[in-house]
């Protein structure tokens, strides 16, 4: 297409719309978490006219913020860990081994992304119920079980996208490996990953995300005690009023993890991605 001044124009037009698509929603966002309440209860006002840092003070004490987010912060930080680590392990034996079945589980993988979250909730719920009935072992409401449960989808998409990338990396780095007298492990730890950095970090930053900003299951398999950020934001709508500008605050509080992670591995994230989605 020839980059012509009409067509530069109406590039320009979409992509001012798209920014103010992004940036308008943050604007209201950050404006009404350095209001008072008084002022974001009424008709809301696109200029503040009373600037205060106080819902980012107040909404500790209205909440148990702290507590909810060292549960979001254990749960996520576990189960991306857990993701990661046997996503690596079953992609890298997917990717570089042929044994009966492959196809068939590299297909149904593959398949769990077709399903909605959802219609995984009642099934996971009662799983975890028989097992506690069977063994004594308590998932519902723990901190485990939600591990478990994010597992659930945030490991077949890691696998899926590991395999993709490992089978981009050239077989004979594994064989130099192996000739130079390691094992099928040891050229894994030192050649393949160092070389899969870039999508291990994918899926990884993935799988944190995933479990981060999770609403539904963590509402069902949680309780006051182990209950996430996520969930935990509900808290500041009761009976009798709604603390919007604290939940403004801790909505912005509760996005800087995740934000400042990407940050920091941004390259890395966007070449793993797109080594994975061009294989």
């Amino acid at each position: 297409m020839r980059d012509t001044g009409a067509f530069r124009a109406y590039r320009a037009v979409v992509l001012v719309a798209l920014g103010l698509f992004t940036i308008v929603p943050l604007y209201a966002m950050v404006s009404s978490s350095l209001k008072p309440l008084s002022d974001v209860q009424n008709n809301f006002t696109w200029w503040p006219t009373h600037l205060t840092i106080d819902p980012f003070v107040e909404m500790w004490s209205t909440v148990p913020l702290a507590h909810y987010f060292v549960n979001s912060l254990i749960v996520s930080s576990c189960a991306t860990i857990a993701s990661v680590v046997l996503a690596i392990v079953a992609a890298f034996a997917v990717s570089r081994f042929r044994f009966r079945g492959r196809t068939v589980f590299t297909t149904t993988v593959l398949s769990t992304q077709m399903f909605p979250g959802v219609l995984f909730l009642l099934p996971l719920f009662l799983i975890f119920v028989n097992i506690n009935t069977a063994t004594g072992i308590q998932l519902v409401g723990t901190r485990l079980g939600l591990i478990i449960t994010y597992l659930t989808f945030s490991l077949p998409f890691a696998v899926w996208m590991l395999v993709g990338y490992f089978d981009s990396i050239p077989r004979e780095l594994d064989e130099a490996a192996m000739v130079d007298g390691c094992g099928p492990l040891g050229a894994l730890w030192r050649v393949v990953l160092p070389a899969a950095r870039p999508g291990v970090i994918a899926v990884a930053i993935y799988s944190f995300m995933t479990s981060w900003g999770e609403v539904l299951f963590a509402s069902v398999m949680t309780t006051d005690e182990n209950r996430t950020l996520a969930v935990g934001l509900r808290q500041y709508s009761t009976q009798t009023n709604i603390y919007w500008n604290q939940i403004m605050a801790a909505s912005l509080v509760v996005s800087i993890p995740v934000v400042i992670g990407f940050l920091l591995v941004q390259r890395q994230f966007v070449a793993g991605v797109t080594a994975g989605a061009v294989k």
